[in-house]
C-alpha cells in the first residue's frame, strides 16, 4: 500500500473505534433524552434534552427526589420525581407530603404553589386510597410530576417496578441557555 492508502486505512479503522466506542457508551452508560409534554414543569419543559446516567442504579437504589426516566408503557418513557421508595407510607393532605407520617419539604415546588389560584396545588390523596397498598412494595417506587395538576404519574399508573427504570436525569443540555447539572 502507498502512504495514502495507509492514510485512508488509519482514518478508517479510528472511525470505526470511535463508532463501536459511541455505541457501547450509549447503550450501556447514558441515553439522550428529550422531554414531551408539561408533567414536569416548570423543572422541566416540553422539548428539553437531558442525558440519562443508565448505570448508576446498577450499583445502588433511586433516592427519594431523584428525577428518574422510566418505560410507562411499551411506547413510551416518562421522567418523574421519585417520592415514595419501598416500605414507605405516603399520603398528600393539605398541600403537604407525608412520607412516614412526617411532613416533607419539597422546595423544588414552593415557587409554584404560590401561583395556584384556587384549590391546593396537589390533591389530597392517601397511598392505600390509590393503590389498595398501605406501603411501597419491595421493588417499586413511587412518582410524581411536579406539575401536580397536569402529570400521569402514580397516581393514575401505580408503582413503578425498578426494572422499569431508564436511569437518572444527570444533565440538562437543551437548550443551551439551560443547561444544568441535576440532583
Amino acid at each position: 500500500m502507498n502512504n495514502l492508502g495507509r492514510e485512508i486505512w488509519d482514518w478508517v479503522k479510528t472511525f470505526i473505534v470511535v463508532i463501536v466506542i459511541v455505541f457501547i457508551v450509549r447503550t450501556f452508560f447514558f441515553a439522550n433524552y428529550m422531554v414531551h409534554g408539561e408533567s414536569m414543569m416548570p423543572t422541566i419543559e416540553n422539548g428539553e434534552r437531558l442525558i440519562i446516567n443508565k448505570i448508576g442504579y446498577e450499583f445502588s437504589e433511586p433516592d427519594r427526589y431523584d428525577l428518574i426516566v422510566f418505560h410507562a408503557n411499551e411506547e413510551s418513557d416518562y421522567i418523574k420525581r421519585v417520592i415514595g421508595l419501598p416500605g414507605d407510607q405516603i399520603k398528600y393532605e393539605d398541600d403537604t407530603l407525608y412520607v412516614n407520617g412526617q411532613a416533607q419539604e419539597e422546595n423544588y415546588l414552593t415557587p409554584y404553589k404560590s401561583q395556584v389560584n384556587n384549590g391546593t396545588f396537589t390533591n389530597d390523596f392517601t397511598l392505600e386510597g390509590i393503590t389498595d397498598e398501605s406501603t411501597v412494595p419491595e421493588g417499586k417506587i413511587f412518582v410524581l410530576g411536579d406539575n401536580r395538576r397536569n402529570s400521569m404519574d402514580s397516581r393514575q399508573l401505580g408503582f413503578i417496578d425498578m426494572d422499569e427504570i431508564v436511569g437518572q436525569a444527570n444533565i440538562r443540555y437543551w437548550p443551551v441557555d439551560e443547561f444544568t447539572l441535576m440532583n
